[in-house]
């Protein structure tokens, strides 16, 4: 899916109004006859220019407006009043109706442009307030006088900033006509108000804001200039051409000409970028700017149009959303431009840089109490696209946004959608007991002072040096449409499942007493960690009334941990303790877990494992202490790669002197296919007794 740009207007409305006499009908029939006509009636009938005849290919609608309704015997100015007074209800709704409105006078009549500017102009103003309509200047009957009157002209386009240019003609030599109305529609479509100030000379601010976004894009290596190669691959992206050799160096002439510092080490620097776009509208080329300004985004407000931003994406109930291959590409290059130092981590001031194309950043202060950052408080890589993981499982239409603002569109020549991949409907996961997704959400739940927000943070900081509980005030909006309050402490960080990267988001439900209701957001999760204190006899009441309350009767997975196991266990004061009820829930034991300890990451790679194979115990083999299947994938688990793990095992027989020569070869084999028949062996026992 290649990304458009914005696109203007699909067609173009143009009002002619004036004084009687100045030739307005002339005009529209001198366009369309392409001849002067002598008998020219009262007024013109609305006339349609096919698309495919205008230069700029949209139809254009061309409205007359006669100020002489038959009043034939009153004087020339009473003529006009009264005329207006009568008719002022249609006037007033063909102006609002305009895209355009061509002010004609006579420049043979003085008087034609002095109500131009006292009654013509203030009238438009009035009718059109909330937003004003863009206006040219039309002076007719050129071809009567040896003068111009342009230099009249300027201090009422000083007193009236919608008049977007002024341009002299006749309808009768066919002189300028169709200039006329092309610029009619150029100030419509291209139009010069927004992007320039005539008093100060100037780009608008809005449009130096705009085009430094634009250059920070295109600059890919980040160091503040636009070599060769980024200048051409912004020509290819906004006009799709290439950009001729002879043409870079004109340009680069002309910047080193005019301005100072426009060319640096033989790049464009950011000034030199903002002086070519002026160049361009003050030569009257406002489409080139625009052209740029739309391919990125902007409409005629000079603000990201809506349909840029968020492109339509269908996520279907039950599926959810994060990073493609090509998203997580696109995030981890712009991770690794910005650090600057490659100290692997983001500094203050290298998170302005990366957020400086965007209105604001994504994310406040509250990451680094939510994904791992290093020992400055600075976000890491990983926890920077933990951080993307989250907002994009919580709030895929702020993804989408940042994408665009970032530059998604120009780096891949494609719809920011392509960086969304929708996961596949839940139920399919649970039937199929295997999930493909790469991100899931574990609520932890607890009664208070039973460690479950300690155990969030391990998660993120496994030293848990000092310890900081900060409550992160953040809008989850889940497929149900649910907001869920903001008094969440969420912890994000990466596990690897049987060799593969998954994403888990850890979320502290907070609940002040077990007779409070859950709400459905805080009980939908990819899996559920119910965290007990085993020091506390009255602690695991809490979590057992909650499980049988929401979870007995649902499909999603439950871990229940036994916290503080440090401490000195105690006998619960429940029905029955925690061992009796997993196994008549037919849950997993409970696990032991401690602060103290230090080996912590287990509990976590258990909770993502049920999380990736819900409903299918047989991938859980890790959680039974004594499995000899449980040793093997955890070798696995802990082996960085199967080949060292042979290559050592081989180097220590050869050392005894037990393999020689070839006869090594043979012994790979054999003992390949023997551990192949084992482990085949004890997973068909593994899911006969699953059966069973």
């Amino acid at each position: 899916m290649v990304q458009r740009s914005v696109a203007p207007r699909r067609n173009v409305r143009i009002l002619l109004i004036g004084d009687r006499g100045v030739g307005k009908t002339s005009l529209i029939l001198s366009l369309v006859s392409e001849e002067y006509a002598e008998d020219v009636p009262c007024k013109a009938e609305e006339i349609t220019i096919p698309a495919d005849v205008t230069p700029e290919q949209v139809p254009t609608h061309i409205v007359d407006y006669s100020v002489d309704n038959c009043i034939n015997n009153a004087s020339f100015a009473t003529s006009v009043f009264t005329a207006a007074e009568q008719t002022e209800d249609q006037l007033t709704d063909e102006i609002q109706k305009a895209h355009v409105i061509c002010v004609v006078y006579s420049v043979v009549d003085e008087d034609t442009l002095d109500r131009a500017a006292t009654y013509w102009l203030p009238l438009i103003r009035r009718c059109s307030s909330n937003n004003r309509c863009p206006v040219v200047l039309v002076g007719n009957k050129i071809d009567l006088v040896d003068y111009s009157t342009i230099e009249a002209v300027y201090p009422i386009m000083k007193e009236f900033t919608e008049i977007e240019s002024c341009i002299e003609c006749s309808a009768k030599t066919l002189q300028n006509v169709s200039e006329t109305f092309y610029y009619a529609q150029k100030a419509v479509l291209h139009p010069t108000t927004p992007l320039y100030n005539y008093d100060t000379q100037e780009l608008t601010e809005e449009c130096k804001i705009a085009l430094q976004r634009i250059f920070k894009i295109c600059d890919l290596d980040n160091d503040g200039l636009l070599d060769d190669t980024e200048l051409n691959a912004f020509q290819q992206w906004c006009f799709n051409t290439p950009l001729q050799p002879q043409v870079l160096e004109d340009v680069k002439a002309v910047l080193s000409k005019n301005i100072q510092d426009g060319i640096c080490c033989g790049c464009v620097t950011m000034k030199g970028f903002m002086y070519l776009q002026c160049l361009f509208i003050q030569r009257g080329r406002n489409e080139t700017t625009w052209a740029v300004l739309r391919k990125f985004g902007y409409d005629n407000e000079l603000q990201m149009s809506k349909e840029y931003i968020y492109p339509p994406l269908k996520v279907p109930v039950g599926c959810t959303t994060e990073l493609s291959h090509k998203g997580q590409e696109f995030l981890t290059l712009l991770f690794m431009q910005h650090d600057r130092d490659r100290d692997g981590a983001l500094s203050p001031s290298e998170m302005e840089s990366l957020f400086s194309r965007c209105l604001i950043p994504p994310w406040g202060d509250e990451y680094k109490y939510t994904v791992p950052t290093n020992e400055k408080g600075w976000i890491t890589l990983q926890g920077y696209m933990c951080q993307w993981a989250l907002l994009t499982l919580t709030n895929v239409r702020k993804t989408l946004e940042y994408m665009a603002y970032l530059g998604y569109n120009m780096y891949n020549n494609e719809c920011q959608t392509n960086a969304i991949l929708v996961t596949r409907e839940k139920k399919l996961d649970l039937a199929k007991k295997q999930s493909s997704r790469n991100v899931y959400s574990c609520h932890v739940i607890g009664p208070k002072s039973s460690g479950k927000t300690t155990l969030c943070r391990t998660f993120i900081d496994p030293k848990l040096e000092v310890y900081v509980l900060v409550r992160i005030h953040i809008f989850i909006y889940k497929l149900t449409d649910e907001i869920v309050p903001p008094s969440s402490h969420i912890a994000v960080n990466t596990i690897h499942v049987y060799g593969q990267e998954k994403t888990i988001i850890l979320r502290d439900i907070n609940i002040l007493n077990v007779q409070d209701a859950l709400t459905p957001a805080q009980i939908q999760c990819d899996v559920a960690a119910l965290v007990y204190d085993a020091s506390n006899p009255k602690s695991f009441e809490y979590i057992a009334r909650i499980y049988i309350k929401y979870f007995a009767d649902s499909k999603i997975p439950v871990l229940i941990i036994a916290n503080k196991s440090d401490l000195s266990e105690v006998k619960q004061d429940y029905l029955l303790q925690p061992i009796s009820f997993c196994n008549k829930y037919k849950l997993m034991p409970p696990q032991p877990y401690s602060i103290s300890r230090t080996i912590r990451r287990e509990i976590f790679v258990k909770l993502a494992t049920m999380a990736a194979f819900p409903r299918f115990q047989g991938a859980w083999v890790l959680f039974y202490r004594d499995s000899p299947l449980r040793r093997m994938v955890h070798m696995l688990l802990v082996k960085p790669s199967p080949t060292q793990w042979w290559s050592s095992f081989t180097r220590h027989i050869n050392q005894f002197g037990l393999l020689q020569g070839d006869s090594i070869v043979w012994w790979k084999a054999g003992l390949g296919i023997a551990v192949a028949t084992v482990a085949g062996f004890v997973v068909m026992r593994v899911l006969n007794t699953e059966k069973r």
